[in-house]
């Protein structure tokens, strides 16, 4: 028997927020930058629920978060070498890969595009509750669209109330740097965003597992 690695009251909130995403709800949880509002990556319904509650655009697509990177094949058709010697050095963490997604994943979550972007978060009591999903969860910020990103569970509320099925409380985020997002190509690699990690140490990681931009 796996032992609880939270106490009662938290092991409680991931139970239920992993409930309610089994079902097609939509949850409100805190990632290692912001709060993020979270629904099924593969259920066209809930990730539309997602773009209404936020007010945002359906052509900008949202990321989806995993708990592990052996779930990366539910979401991603391919992993090239260099996409995964990158996933191994900066996941968990503030690294988004940009891959070509599978048949699974609807466009309403990629804005119609071919490709989906990719994080695991470097919170404990969310990767858990990823893991026990055991599938993609979209992972925007809570909040309204155009409005200050959330970053504690009272901020979350006010702004969504109750346009969602459940908040899990895990406190205050620090509101940190936003991750790095690079797409993986056969070709090499682009830098979309930086944030997090700095391009420098993503190009020396490439660097020393044979790989060039």
């Amino acid at each position: 028997m796996t032992p609880n690695l939270f106490d009662a009251g938290m092991e409680s909130q991931i139970d239920q927020a992993v409930s309610i995403l089994k079902r097609g709800g939509v949850v409100v949880f805190p990632t290692d930058t912001v709060y993020a509002v979270g629904a099924l990556a593969s259920n066209t319904q809930a990730v539309r629920r997602v773009f209404d509650i936020k007010g945002r655009a359906n052509t900008k697509g949202l990321p989806a978060l995993i708990g592990d990177i052996s779930q990366i094949n539910q979401v991603a058709k391919v992993f090239p070498p260099l996409a995964r010697k990158l996933a191994k050095e900066y996941w968990p963490g503030g690294l988004t890969l940009v891959l070509p997604k599978t048949d699974n994943i609807p466009l309403e979550l990629t804005g119609g595009n071919e490709t989906v972007a990719i994080r695991i978060p470097n919170q404990p009591a969310v990767i858990e509750m990823l893991k026990r999903v055991g599938e993609p969860v979209t992972g925007t910020s809570a909040n309204l669209s155009g409005c200050k990103s959330s970053l504690n569970a009272a901020e979350a509320e006010k702004q969504l109330g109750d346009r969602v099925d459940f908040i899990l409380d895990g406190g205050q985020v620090s509101g940190g740097v936003e991750s790095t997002i690079i797409a993986v190509n056969p070709d090499g690699l682009k830098i979309i965003r930086q944030g997090a990690i700095k391009e420098s140490d993503i190009l020396e990681t490439a660097a020393k597992n044979g790989f060039s931009a």
